[in-house]
């Protein structure tokens, strides 16, 4: 048994859909969240850029006394290189391998969508790892660099206009491709969810990125065991890189009832 926290971490807060799941299914472990507010998104990024962030980020995060890493960002999990997540102090994951099972599992004719950001799709994470397990699927890979902007700036209520225009010119190509499954690639995307699934249609499964990493963080923990001692009650606690009213205008419709916590605004560039 360990109760140290789990650590989360994205470019904004779209993480906070990871951290949402994880209170969900593990409520005794303490949560410590950090979103780089100021800086985001990372998808429109340079690697180098990129791995500069997450390295800041990850200093940040092992300074708590955490006992575990989620990138909960398609963009970092995509560009942090293995080698250095096997040198960490605590285990690491990010959400690319956890999303790709999930698909894999799910796809009933082998046409399987990957939508991204840009730096995401750029990486040919997601299809790399899809062809490891089959390299009979057909993958459609499409970079959206404009949803994590429309989510941070609140664009994600069911019918707004603003959004479904703009999904309906991204997932065009992977709608007529026929794919049956369809990996929200960013931990921002579950909040256009319902306007992505009823513009691709309701044979397509959406592969939410934050719940199925969820899943596997508990069973990892589980297995090293590192859960925390049963019967208490976990809590959470969240940085950002900027103001915190910013957090607190948008966190309620992230994590719904299982909102609430300490929010604290921290200088990112000083690690």
């Amino acid at each position: 048994m360990d109760n140290r926290a789990i650590a989360v971490f994205d470019s904004g807060l779209g993480g906070l859909t990871a951290v949402k799941e994880l209170r969900k299914i593990l409520p005794g472990e303490d949560i410590v969240f950090f979103g780089d507010t100021a800086r985001v998104p990372y998808g429109t990024r340079s690697r180098e850029t990129i791995l500069q962030y997450a390295r800041q980020d990850i200093r940040f995060l092992l300074k708590q006394d955490v006992k575990f890493l989620l990138a909960a960002c398609g963009t970092i999990s995509s560009t942090y290189p293995t080698h250095e997540a096997a040198r960490l102090p605590v285990p690491y994951t990010g959400v690319v391998s956890c999303a790709c099972r999930a698909a894999a599992k799910a796809t009933r004719n082998g046409k399987i969508g990957v939508i991204g950001t840009s730096a995401t799709i750029r990486s040919g994470s997601y299809p790399a790892a899809l062809r490891d397990m089959d390299p009979r699927y057909q993958i459609t890979s499409v970079a959206c660099p404009l949803f994590v902007p429309l989510v941070e700036n609140g664009f994600f209520g069911d019918h707004n206009q603003v959004s479904e225009l703009v999904i309906a010119q991204y997932l065009e190509p992977v709608k007529a491709a026929g794919v049956d499954t369809l990996i929200l690639g960013c931990t921002h995307y579950p909040l256009l969810a319902p306007m992505i699934a009823r513009f691709m249609g309701p044979q397509v499964t959406l592969i939410d990125v934050g719940r199925e990493t969820a899943d596997a963080v508990k069973l990892a923990l589980a297995d090293l065991d590192l859960l925390a001692q049963p019967g208490r009650e976990g809590k959470a606690t969240y940085f950002v890189s900027d103001t915190t009213e910013s957090f607190a205008a948008n966190a309620d419709i992230f994590l719904g009832e299982y909102a609430g916590g300490r929010v604290i605004q921290i200088a990112i560039d000083t690690y």
